[in-house]
């Protein structure tokens, strides 16, 4: 099936990130779109706010007849997610569906396009999103695939105010090893850190896929990636990007002035001064110098790519701010990997030296607490203050011996303990000082506005 002969299109998952851009470019399309998840949320509200049927129960007599008595020009669209057993899944596959994964759909449509394609175990959704906005605001525009909900946009699907525009920006999802179904006109890949072990069995496997995933770029393209990575030789045009001296694209002058990281951007015989965004952190400078790198390749002049990165909000649940006082600041991020917590702790240590950290964590996957538990405890240890949650199981079965209590033993510090997700609110009553910390990719983040509610409170009384 080609994307012309596509009539109607329904999502199993619906609700999740990735698969939500897309349903959202399908109705912007006038397509009709409908989809199944298994919960309610805030964004399959915002969905259905948008004129998208979404039904959260496994039944059939919940789809629209016309979609499944018309095999041959409905798409049908899974997540891993959604298992195998699944009634709705398995009458698409008995009758005759086209079934695809979403990489596959992204794949299709970004064939004939100038694709930004973004990969890496860390530091893909605030790249991706920096590029699509500095596009956007600089006039050069693009459609833009997100894996999160931009703020200055509040969503994860950006359209071109001009539908012939051609420049497409997506993240390149490692996991199942999706990516494959891209070939980028420029790559960057952030980190090559093992992870999805479940899917990869082991992390000399996942390096092989990032670096078939270099391979792809179509001819004449680009590959950018953070210098130190095994990718040298891969692509015929190929540059390294840094925070340190010896990159092809480098910062420099790095420095912190009103809770705020200032720097320089280096590369391509130019340089571009006093950047100063609303993403902190050493990591997310990082992922800006890549970002910027990405932009100019495009050459949109150097004062509008300075002004975008300047106006660039950041994406909610990355080093999200959601109360900040002169004595209190809560932070809500996604860190969901031991780097990723680490790179997001250490960001608040510098930005906020001297000021007790608390971190609240919610573990997600068995399978990635058992596989990295030391590097969690690890990073977790970098906290003055633990609160940890039960493991969020996502697409698992409990494992046998495999609780958030291996992560707990191994963290060093006194202050910690197990949490239940139904006490973390009481528990912060009458916190008025220090940096408080959401950390996770499961549900906590339903969990983040009751914080915010109760910080806000303390602060009033």
């Amino acid at each position: 099936m080609n994307l012309e002969e596509v009539k109607r299109i329904y999502f199993l998952g619906i609700g999740g990130i990735g698969m939500s851009a897309l349903a959202r470019y399908f109705h912007a399309r006038k397509i009709p779109v409908s989809g199944y998840d298994k919960t309610p949320t805030t964004l399959t509200g915002e969905l259905q706010a948008e004129g998208i049927a979404v039904h959260f129960t496994d039944d059939l007599a919940r789809i629209d007849p016309e979609i499944l008595d018309q095999p041959a020009n409905t798409l049908v669209v899974r997540t891993p997610a959604v298992p195998k057993d699944h009634s709705e899944l398995r009458y698409f596959q008995d009758k005759g569906f086209t079934v695809m994964k979403r990489s596959e759909v992204l794949g299709m449509i970004t064939r004939n396009s100038f694709t930004i394609a973004v990969a890496g175990t860390h530091g893909k959704t605030t790249t991706s999103s920096m590029i699509a906005h500095i596009l956007r605001h600089s006039g050069a525009d693009c459609t833009a695939f997100l894996g999160g909900l931009t703020k200055n946009y509040n969503t994860n699907l950006l359209l071109p105010a001009d539908p012939t525009n051609k420049v497409v920006v997506v993240e390149a999802d490692e996991y199942d090893r999706s990516f494959l179904t891209l070939h980028p006109d420029i790559a960057i890949i952030t980190s090559m850190d093992a992870d999805h072990l479940d899917i990869y069995g082991n992390a000399g496997y996942m390096e092989e896929s990032y670096k078939l995933f270099a391979s792809q770029v179509k001819a004449g393209g680009t590959l950018l990636y953070k210098k130190g990575l095994p990718l040298e030789g891969i692509a015929e045009r190929a540059f390294t990007y840094s925070i340190t001296s010896g990159g092809d694209f480098t910062a420099a002058q790095i420095g912190i002035a009103d809770h705020r990281f200032r720097f320089d951007w280096k590369g391509g015989g130019k340089t571009i001064t006093d950047l100063s965004g609303d993403m902190p952190g050493r990591h997310n400078i990082e992922n800006a110098v890549a970002a910027l790198a990405a932009v100019g390749l495009l050459n949109v002049p150097e004062k509008k790519i300075a002004d975008g990165y300047n106006t660039f909000q950041g994406v909610k649940r990355r080093f999200d701010y959601r109360v900040k006082s002169k004595e209190l600041v809560y932070i809500d991020d996604y860190a969901h990997h031991p780097e990723e917590l680490k790179a997001c702790i250490l960001a608040a240590r510098e930005l906020y030296p001297g000021w007790k950290l608390c971190g609240i964590f919610q573990p997600h996957l068995f399978s990635r607490t058992r596989d990295f538990a030391d590097g969690f405890a690890a990073s977790l240890s970098l906290l003055d203050e633990l609160m940890l949650l039960d493991i969020y199981p996502a697409r698992e079965l409990p494992m046998e011996g495999v609780t958030s209590k291996m992560i707990l033993d191994k963290v060093t510090l006194s202050a910690k303990g197990l949490c239940r997700k139904e006490d973390v609110v009481t528990l912060l009553k009458g916190r008025t000082e220090g940096v408080i910390l959401t950390l996770g990719a499961g549900d906590i983040d339903q969990l983040v506005d009751p914080i915010q509610r109760q910080l806000e409170n303390n602060l009033k009384n």
